[in-house]
């Protein structure tokens, strides 16, 4: 792996020191930013957006700090993994709030899982979706490289994202979630992989090696 720069997007709302210590410990001498700073992001190899939280002080806090401007042009130039409601804000709208704008990154929706989500048996399932769960890939890609099909991750999130265009993973909770999703340079998962284990280290270790977009294509027997 060549030696880089990644910056981790601090805005006041994510699990930033795990991600942090994830980064470093698969990183192999990549420097590891944790910062607030535009310049700082934008010159910066690839770029993290992580977040936990409501998606309204999310939107507040990046347009407070000039970081959604940011986003959208990190998004257009070089690689961006959005986690958890990073992924979320990459999105168009969510109804979170009553209905929030979001960045506009990829074309979608976050949408509520609903206070009667069932399973397939018509078991009563908890809101909100917190554990593990399998994620099915539905294109090749190389953040997937070295992460077998059907991998488990661990999830914390109450709002789903749909988004059928650019879906790159997805997993069943009642609904189907779209679970990771592709675009150019932009990847995102509504998993922490920072708390998924191995395979969680295994895809952030492939983020620091992915340079620049490929050609995705679906997942065939």
């Amino acid at each position: 792996m060549s030696k880089s720069s990644v910056a981790v997007i601090d805005y006041g709302m994510g699990n930033l020191h795990s991600v942090a210590s994830a980064l470093e410990k698969v990183g192999d001498g990549v420097k590891v930013m944790v910062t607030d700073c535009p310049e700082t992001i934008l010159s910066a190899d690839r770029v993290i957006f992580p977040g936990v939280g409501a998606i309204r002080d999310c939107m507040a806090e990046l347009k407070a700090r000039g970081l959604d401007e940011v986003i959208q042009e990190v998004a257009a130039q070089k690689p961006l993994l959005g986690i958890c409601l990073g992924m979320q804000a990459l999105l168009e709208t969510s109804e979170e709030n009553g209905g929030v704008e979001c960045l506009d990154v990829l074309p979608g929706a976050v949408k509520f899982f609903g206070s009667d989500l069932r399973d397939a048996a018509g078991g009563r399932l908890k809101v909100p979706h917190m554990g593990w769960n399998n994620v099915s890939q539905a294109i090749e890609h190389p953040l997937w490289a070295g992460i077998p099909d059907a991998s488990r991750f661990y999830f914390v999130h109450s709002y789903y994202v749909d988004a059928p265009e650019f879906v790159a993973g997805s997993c069943d909770y009642g609904v189907q979630v779209h679970a990771a999703l592709a675009c150019d340079n932009v990847f995102a998962v509504q998993f922490h992989p920072e708390k998924s284990g191995d395979m969680g280290l295994r895809l952030l270790s492939n983020f620091l090696s992915w340079d620049r977009p490929a050609a995705f294509f679906p997942v065939t027997d």
